[in-house]
């Protein structure tokens, strides 16, 4: 293997100011912008028809969805910024999935619209992670350290 073109590759993809990749900018953006079409055919509808008349632990997460969806409209535009939205997104789904589905499965219990809220929240769970650019997670929300409380 060549050696010297090996450290130009490095060269030119490591980034020593930890900065994010233009690359992974845009695999963020996509991130936000499939679940804004998604949420755009399957929520949007329901909420602005039958809002008002749903049951109302159902309005509420419609309502949340709804506003979740407003705000990746917006980390299109501040993929970095906005990185707490996914972190979220990635958490409620897994949290769903380990203490509600999970005991659901087990028992026996699960119904046809709960297993395909399984497949929803696992799609999540899959590509969530995948777009998510780590490294840069762990330097500006663990390392980092926090904003000064006086």
């Amino acid at each position: 293997m060549d050696t010297t073109a090996t450290r130009t590759y490095e060269a030119s993809t490591a980034r020593p100011d930890g900065e994010v990749s233009l690359t992974r900018l845009y695999v963020l953006r996509v991130m936000y912008a499939i679940i804004v079409v998604g949420l755009g055919l399957v929520v949007w509808p329901t909420y602005l028809a039958r809002a008002p008349e749903l049951p109302l632990f159902n309005g509420v997460a419609l309502t949340m969805l709804a506003a979740f969806s407003i705000l990746c409209v917006i980390g299109i535009r501040y993929p970095l910024q906005m990185l707490p939205v996914l972190l979220w997104e990635l958490l409620w789904k897994s949290m769903w999935l380990l203490m509600i589905a999970l005991p659901l499965w087990a028992s026996g219990q699960m119904d046809e619209r709960t297993s395909q809220t399984v497949i929803d929240c696992l799609v999540g769970v899959v590509l969530v992670p995948l777009a998510i650019p780590w490294g840069y997670v762990w330097r500006r929300y663990v390392r980092q350290p926090g904003e000064r409380w006086r």
